[in-house]
């Protein structure tokens, strides 16, 4: 049975379940609500992590060495149950390690330990994965948080996304939940993006690489979210057209491509872990209080 986990300081209060270690609610001292709430009627995820697989596999299924797995749509890590490993005011561990179930579709022995962690007004998440096994270990990871759009207070105002980097990164889409590798032209202008929920009408807008390790998401009041980026070279936005909400998510790896086999070790962005070594990825957002 699932539990949740809350951590806190004068600023911030963070409510994490452990059904895959997923946000499920973050709240200002002011008593504002910036998480979305997962009303399932547009999407019932908050801020699910993304393992072993980022995106769609060809028919849901992976192949490891030449042997078929299946696997759903950003992995099952965001369906399993974490154990609290441990928590204290402003931080709590959840982990998830190899059993049974996870080896008759990922057949290698992992260790995924995900952090949230708050300091000031930053919350920090983290995952680090870790190969138990003797073999290299190949996966993707990501994660999904989505926050209100329109932010609070800032209803019927602009929003938009600005690029630490400035930069004009190249957009792809996917097809068939499948990554079309086409270059569109990047819809930033210098680093910048005014959001439109028509751009959204042919699902994620994704960046594979060039949109930096930092960005803001806001509005034109100048309420806005900081996001920092660590080890996560691949980003999308993403949302339901006239959903309230707007995912950012940062990535190392990317759904199979479409024109491509369904081998694990072929999908874009792959991280090789080798036998015993642990690799951390993570995102920090900087969330305004009054």
């Amino acid at each position: 049975m699932s539990a949740s986990v809350r951590i806190g300081n004068e600023h911030l209060t963070v409510d994490i379940s452990s059904l895959g270690a997923e946000m499920q609610a973050i709240t200002s001292s002011d008593g504002r609500s910036w998480l979305w709430n997962g009303d399932a009627t547009f999407w019932g995820g908050r801020s699910p992590i993304l393992f072993p697989i980022v995106g769609k596999a060809p028919e849901d299924t992976i192949a490891i060495d030449g042997k078929a797995y299946p696997m759903a749509q950003h992995g099952f890590a965001r369906r399993s149950e974490f154990l609290l490993a441990a928590s204290a005011p402003t931080m709590c561990r959840y982990e998830l390690v190899a059993s049974e179930a996870t080896r008759s579709v990922y057949p290698f022995d992992f260790g995924l330990a995900v952090e949230h962690r708050l300091d000031g007004h930053t919350l920090t998440v983290a995952a680090e994965v870790s190969n138990r096994d003797d073999k290299v270990m190949p996966f993707g990871i990501g994660f999904h948080p989505a926050f209100l759009w329109p932010l609070p207070g800032a209803i019927a105002r602009p929003h938009g996304v600005t690029l630490d980097n400035g930069a004009e990164p190249p957009l792809v889409r996917v097809r068939g939940g499948l990554l079309d590798a086409t270059a569109l032209p990047s819809p930033f202008q210098a680093g910048q993006l005014e959001l439109d929920p028509a751009m959204f009408a042919a699902d994620a807008m994704i960046f594979p690489d060039g949109a930096g390790t930092g960005l803001a998401y806001g509005a034109d009041d100048g309420t806005s979210l900081h996001f920092h980026f660590d080890n996560l070279p691949n980003l999308a936005l993403w949302t339901k057209p006239g959903a309230p909400f707007l995912c950012i998510e940062p990535w190392h790896g990317m759904a199979a491509r479409a024109d491509g086999s369904n081998a694990l070790d072929e999908r874009p962005y792959t991280v090789m872990l080798e036998p015993g070594a642990r690799e951390r990825f993570g995102f920090s957002v900087e969330i305004p209080s009054e």
